[in-house]
């Protein structure tokens, strides 16, 4: 079976995809900023120990056993965060199953992050295995809970639910069509943020942007995915009237992307952000049914295997520079011709 992020879901031609997160702690336990090596260490053993013979099919895996390339795939993947992996802490680790839809990152800004994931809109869907997961932790393990203020978490902003819900959206015809200052105020009118793809302070890549709630203290999970999925059918509207607006004159557009399609298919060499800006245009095209040569499932590896560390992974040897780039265009080629 694909892995999620090679699939496409609801309404994937603007959600690309979904994502539960839950920040949690031990009891018992200081948080990250006063937890020393020692008890990071037992944290870590802990975990192990509690989740072994686990139903879900997770493994913990350390960072530190990790390779720099492993790594780098996993934050392309939107698995875990650029920041996370800057020093290779030997308590620190990841939990994973097999098909990637669950990553639980220990030792972050909390002792568990435990993060779902699914391709399109299914912010409802994810609650419910985000649930699940939460007390099967919360038994073995045991949370940091306050009957006032919810789970209890190192930035105090974040207690309550200590729940982050997001999409990824993809917006190119607001974008080409400049009206995502709009969008923009829109989400902000609703108590939601917009980031780049790995949260907040970095930025978009190919007219991929992340929505997700503020507030965490004072509402309910229940609550937080509504006004979600608000927000979410919000966007999907604006992107669709943008995209109508477009085809209204089909013949230009037409001859953008098929002179993108172009470059793509006859480069002989491709850096990795040409490449993303090309391959938003080229889903933007394939949505409208105007790229026919190409499918959602080829786009959707196109984008994965087209980044840097993806790339090396996928061909199984390490590469830099014009190297790289070359071998990103003969990738390519092999993918559409599939």
């Amino acid at each position: 079976m694909l892995n999620w992020y090679l699939q496409s879901g609801k309404d994937s031609d603007v959600i690309v995809s979904s994502r539960i997160r839950l920040s949690r702690n031990i009891a018992n336990y200081p948080f990250e900023t006063k937890c020393n090596k020692e008890k990071k260490e037992e944290i870590t053993k802990l975990i192990e120990e509690k989740i072994s013979g686990n139903k879900f099919g997770l493994r913990l895996l350390r960072v530190k056993d990790m390779d720099g390339i492993t790594l780098e795939s996993l934050v392309e993947k939107r698995l875990i965060s650029p920041e996370f992996i800057k020093d290779k802490d030997a308590s620190k680790a990841i939990i994973i199953n097999d098909e990637e839809n669950i990553c639980i990152v220990v030792h972050d800004e909390d002792h568990l992050k435990i993060q779902v994931f699914e391709p399109g809109m299914e912010v409802e869907r994810l609650l419910d295995l985000a649930i699940e997961l939460d007390e099967f932790l919360d038994e073995k393990l045991g949370f940091a809970f306050n009957e006032k203020y919810g789970f209890l978490t190192a930035c105090p902003l974040e207690a309550g639910t200590a729940m982050k819900a997001s999409v990824m959206v993809h917006l190119p015809a607001l974008q080409l069509t400049g009206n995502m200052n709009k969008v923009l105020s829109i989400i902000n009118n609703f108590g939601m943020s917009v980031s780049g793809i790995h949260g907040e302070g970095s930025k978009s890549e190919g007219a991929l942007y992340q929505i997700s709630n503020k507030q965490t203290l004072g509402i309910s999970e229940k609550e937080i995915i509504k006004k979600l999925k608000l927000i979410a059918d919000k966007i999907i509207e604006q992107e669709r009237m943008a995209r109508k607006y477009l085809g209204r004159n089909r013949l230009n557009l037409e001859d953008t992307l098929y002179r993108d399609y172009g470059i793509i298919t006859n480069c002989r060499k491709i850096s990795e952000d040409e490449c993303k800006d090309l391959l938003s245009r080229l889903k933007l095209g394939t949505d409208l049914g105007i790229i026919s040569e190409l499918t959602d499932l080829k786009i959707n590896k196109l984008l994965l295997y087209t980044q840097d560390a993806n790339l090396q992974k996928y061909l199984g040897t390490k590469l830099e520079g014009i190297d790289l780039d070359a071998k990103r265009a003969e990738i390519i080629k092999t993918i559409i011709k599939e």
